[in-house]
């Protein structure tokens, strides 16, 4: 049963760290949360540790840049994995091929930036699909098209026996008040017509390695049963958690702000409805981090 609480703080002394999504939970996409912000500093005064885990395509540098930019302090958080890094790594290592047909908007080239913490990285070449060996997806080149729009170009992919890198598994973010579609919808399209996508984002197992390793980066051993993930998103953090067998707080106000009729706090029926409807049972719930 998911126990609604009112604060991070009454359950965060059980914990001597956090994996907090980003989006919907720190920030909106488009400002800092103040409410998440201030309960974040007071955890890491008690001595926790914030490691920030996010599904973004964006090496660490880039999202630390993101993060100055929407407002979000230096003092909130400690460290960061990001799908993308995650995404890449496998990328230099050969998941794809070489040669591979780049899906996504001309701000996330940085993501071919080379790596240099792996021995060897593979040279990778961006090619039209037609001579491409796989695929890079870090999101839809336009967020707001239909992702039904790329079915004739999966296609021929799926008949070439290309495997998708999907860089981030979200299949929609909310910038603001404007919903927007993200790699994972691509890469759900993809699987579902027979082609084979290959994810390194939440819920997958890679980020959440990298998460533990860049924590013992911090000089911390911590066990998993004294880890609290944190995020708006029951098919990517909620499900992660469950997967890596640890506890977790689903913040309602985010993506399913609307189906838990969550105003301060989700409605009570509402959330019950909505984790049974999306058969997800996370630890604790709230409506917004604070």
């Amino acid at each position: 049963m998911t126990r609604i609480v009112a604060t991070l703080a009454d359950i965060s002394a059980q914990y001597d760290a956090l994996f907090v999504d980003l989006w919907g939970c720190v920030h909106d996409g488009v400002k800092a949360l103040p409410d998440a912000v201030a309960a974040l500093q007071v955890y890491r005064k008690t001595g926790g540790k914030v490691v920030l885990v996010t599904n973004s395509p964006r090496p660490r540098a880039g999202v630390i840049k993101q993060l100055a930019h929407f407002g979000v302090p230096d003092d909130a958080w400690d460290t960061i994995a990001t799908s993308g890094d995650s995404a890449r790594s496998a990328m230099y290592r050969g998941a794809v091929g070489n040669k591979v047909w780049f899906i996504g908007e001309d701000r996330d080239q940085k993501f071919f930036e080379p790596l240099g913490l792996l021995e060897n990285p593979v040279s990778i070449e961006q090619v039209p699909l037609d001579q491409a060996e796989g695929i890079v997806c870090t999101g839809p080149t336009d967020p707001m098209a239909d992702p039904a729009t790329m079915r004739p170009q999966f296609l021929l992919a799926k008949q070439k026996g290309l495997k998708l890198l999907c860089a981030n598994p979200d299949i929609v973010v909310d910038r603001g008040e404007v919903r927007e579609w993200c790699a994972g919808a691509l890469a759900a399209l993809y699987t579902e017509m027979g082609g084979e996508s290959l994810y390194f984002g939440k819920p997958h197992p890679p980020i959440y390695d990298l998460a533990r390793r860049r924590l013992a980066a911090l000089g911390r051993d911590v066990p998993d049963d004294r880890i609290l993930a944190i995020g708006d998103g029951v098919l990517t953090d909620i499900k992660g958690a469950l997967g890596e067998d640890i506890d977790s707080l689903f913040i309602s106000g985010g993506l399913a702000a609307s189906e838990t009729k969550t105003g301060f706090q989700p409605d009570k029926d509402a959330l019950s409805h909505y984790l049974e409807k999306e058969k997800s049972t996370p630890t604790y719930a709230i409506g917004f981090l604070r």
